[in-house]
């Protein structure tokens, strides 16, 4: 009967967190008038009220509460938003009819005072246009000599770097499946066929791989790496439905701003593995037991950051089944975020981030530990509420690592954002067609993630880097890592 009932909470909890994710709200950031009733029925020795100064409104890592003013967003007071400097402006006049300049009631012409502006947006349809590159032949009495054109991306294809940067861009960035840039070149009058884009991907990702290679090691080279990883579905022409292959991004601190990906067929330990074989620093990530041997072994020379996204995200689900425990845990947790919004607010960052974490988050993480070791004695150990606790104390010394360092995050929110591209993406083109097409994805959105976070445009980048990466010399790839390659571009 006991395991019947288990069975039935499990099976009715399921269900509650699939209606919650379909319909209801995603987030886990705590409001404050939810704040201020949890500190109300929360046990004062437990969870101390919050302060004017410590605003625990702010639940998660990227949130910024306060309002914003009208200089800090452009948008004039009381307008709309000035329309953006940089855009190419084109000056239409309009003026009065000749019978309109001369006035019939007191007989005098109009003279022009001035001129009253406004301005609207106005959209140029993109166009395909075909490049002759015309080779000029000499001859002489004993040869011939023929002028030589540029070289381009793909040799005998039809497809220049700027065909290749759209290609790649609507898939990887806009999430366009091939199929639905198939029918936007019709529109042109131009039958390229998905196969035909699908080499060009390939193509493009294998020009890219001894670039995709340094950008490895430069991320490698941080202090600390975040990682995490995502499903996607794989064609497997073997079976009769598609296998489930895996996405895993590796994204450098501060000092290292770069995203890489790596496809996997499987969620086995040796992807991760290989990836990092020559990684020595801290790895942020959440309890994936696979990493678990990094950390036992002292010569591996990895250290463990958790995730305190990932902790709050099980108090939260566990809020319905326990509501006042977990309460009183969500408003600790919510105390360690304040902070962490006084840090951003502040701009502090190494030794300066970690003195100001050492007074109010020390003694709020201890209050915790002591809640949670008390309250895990009263809670069913196989329960939402249970699991969440035995969680974070079996990874409580990973889970304080980062009050001890400034260069060390809170969570791991920032990587599990870059994931979000993979993740509306597979709602558009659905599945990798093999196991190379997914290893394609990872090299091009590597790029395009790090465009993103470097603030590049993407397309300009692509089409730039493959007109010259194959001519580039390999002693100096580092020139057009994203962030580097913005940098020397004309402001």
């Amino acid at each position: 009967m006991d395991q019947q009932q288990t069975r039935l909470h499990k099976v009715e909890r399921l269900l509650e967190q699939l209606i919650q994710a379909k319909s209801g709200r995603k987030s886990e950031q705590l409001s404050r008038d939810q704040l201020a009733l949890f500190a109300l029925t929360a046990e004062p020795a437990a969870a101390p009220s919050p302060g004017d100064d410590d605003d625990p409104a702010d639940g998660s890592a990227g949130g910024a509460g306060g309002s914003t003013s009208p200089e800090s967003t452009g948008k004039a007071r009381g307008g709309r938003r000035s329309l953006p400097p940089h855009l190419k402006r084109q000056r239409i006049e309009h003026d009065l009819p000749e019978s309109d300049k001369h006035c019939g009631g007191c007989g005098e012409d109009r003279r022009l005072i001035g001129e009253e502006t406004s301005e609207r947006y106005d959209y140029i349809p993109a166009q395909m246009i075909v490049i002759e590159d015309v080779c000029n032949k000499y001859a002489c009495a004993c040869t011939v000599k023929t002028a030589a054109k540029p070289a381009q991306p793909i040799e005998k294809s039809t497809a220049g770097a700027s065909v290749l940067a759209q290609a790649i861009v609507s898939k990887m960035a806009d999430h366009l499946p091939l199929h639905r840039q198939g029918k936007i070149f019709r529109r042109f009058g131009i039958e390229i066929s998905d196969q035909t884009m699908c080499d060009w991907l390939a193509q493009s990702a294998a020009l890219l791989a001894p670039l995709y290679e340094r950008m490895k090691r430069f991320v490698l080279a941080s202090k600390v790496v975040g990682t995490d990883d995502t499903p996607v579905k794989v064609l497997d022409r073997q079976l009769p439905k598609a296998r489930t292959g895996r996405i895993w991004p590796y994204r450098g601190d501060r000092d290292h701003p770069a995203v890489v990906y790596d496809y996997t067929p499987t969620r086995e330990r040796a992807g991760p593995e290989r990836f990092l074989q020559r990684y020595r620093g801290y790895l942020q990530a959440d309890a994936y037991p696979a990493y678990d041997a990094f950390f036992t072994n002292p010569e591996r020379g990895m250290v463990e950051v958790a995730c305190w996204a990932h902790t709050r995200r099980h108090m939260h689900q566990a809020l319905g089944s326990e509501p006042a425990r977990m309460q009183t845990v969500l408003l600790l947790i919510a105390q360690l975020y304040a902070v962490e919004k006084l840090g951003r607010e502040r701009e502090l960052r190494g030794e300066a981030l970690r003195l100001l974490r050492e007074h109010p988050a020390r003694p709020v993480l201890d209050k915790l530990q002591t809640y949670l070791q008390r309250i895990q004695t009263e809670l069913l150990p196989k329960r939402e509420a249970g699991q969440a606790v035995a969680y974070a104390l079996k990874n409580w010394t990973a889970l304080n690592r980062y009050c001890g360092d400034g260069d060390l995050e809170i969570d791991n929110d920032a990587t599990e954002r870059s994931l979000r591209g993979f993740a509306v993406g597979r709602a558009n083109w659905t599945f990798f067609g093999s196991d190379k097409g997914g290893r394609t994805a990872a090299v091009l959105r590597s790029f395009v993630s790090s465009c993103e976070l470097a603030k590049v445009d993407p397309f300009a980048w692509f089409r730039d880097v493959l007109s010259r990466v194959a001519a580039h010399p390999v002693n100096q790839l580092d020139e057009l890592m994203p962030h580097r390659w913005a940098a020397s571009q004309p402001r």
